[in-house]
């Protein structure tokens, strides 16, 4: 039980800080457009790209982590009803941090309240995923399955709004950030898949050469295994950070 106490793929680490990092340009731009009065195009061309690229690349290192945590308690013989009474726990503690940000945004901005977000849809995936976890290849159909039923679901409004969550938007919906679980969760499943063929019993099926040697992989894996700290705070520093520097009104700051 104990070699697998402190083990860590730092490659994981590493693509999850990419993520990260992308997501936090993407922001920074973001609010330079909403507090400052610029006009960064982030609806298509490379910002756009970046902005949806960390999106994928992080939800895509989420399935795989949640690969690797349920091999690992495999391997280390843990009852399944406590296994996944652990993923109920998790699930429930990250979409909870999502429900405080939908009570920010609903107290302090004007328009554009968050209800299923990054946060929100990673909480409800991470409750959701146990049963697709031995599934193996077949997560690669479902999962393309689910992107396709969710890229369908996007160009359609609906006369109701308690399906949000699964991809259903009502007529009018505007919000911040949204992550319904069609499309993105076929994300997940793709990553399981991937997980589930580079890491099968929580060891790596390809050698890969340790370079956390280096500062600046070591830095990205720092950011990487600290992520969902950083998401929760990137947001309020980098408009302290803005404002500061004087590229934000005060008159903007008490939208907020």
């Amino acid at each position: 039980m104990d070699k697998f106490a402190n083990k860590r793929f730092w490659e994981i680490d590493f693509l999850r800080g990419i993520a990260i990092l992308l997501m936090i340009i993407f922001h920074a731009l973001y609010d330079f457009n909403y507090f400052g009065g610029y006009n960064f195009n982030l609806h298509s061309g490379i910002w756009a790209y970046v902005g949806r690229a960390s999106a994928i690349m992080f939800i895509f290192v989420v399935g795989i982590s949640l690969t690797l945590s349920h091999s690992k308690a495999t391997e280390m013989n843990i009852p399944k009803k406590e296994m996944y009474q652990k993923y109920i726990k998790r699930g429930a503690r990250i979409f909870s941090w999502g429900l405080i940000i939908t009570l920010i945004t609903w107290l302090f901005l004007k328009d554009g309240v968050i209800v299923f977000g990054i946060l929100h849809f990673i909480g409800l995936s991470v409750i959701l995923v146990y049963p697709f976890l031995r599934l193996h290849k077949y997560n690669l159909l479902i999962g393309a399955g689910v992107i396709l039923t969710g890229l369908y679901l996007g160009d359609l409004a609906f006369d109701f709004s308690w399906l949000i969550g699964l991809g259903f938007k009502p007529y009018g919906f505007s919000t911040l950030d949204y992550f319904p679980i069609l499309p993105w969760f076929g994300i997940i499943l793709i990553g399981i898949f991937a997980g589930n063929s580079l890491y099968p019993n929580y060891t790596r099926k390809i050698d890969i050469k340790d370079c956390t040697g280096f500062l600046p992989i070591r830095l990205f894996c720092m950011l990487g295994r600290r992520s969902l700290l950083i998401y929760l705070i990137h947001q309020p520093i980098l408009i302290v950070l803005l404002y500061l520097m004087g590229f934000v009104d005060i008159g903007s700051l008490t939208q907020i």
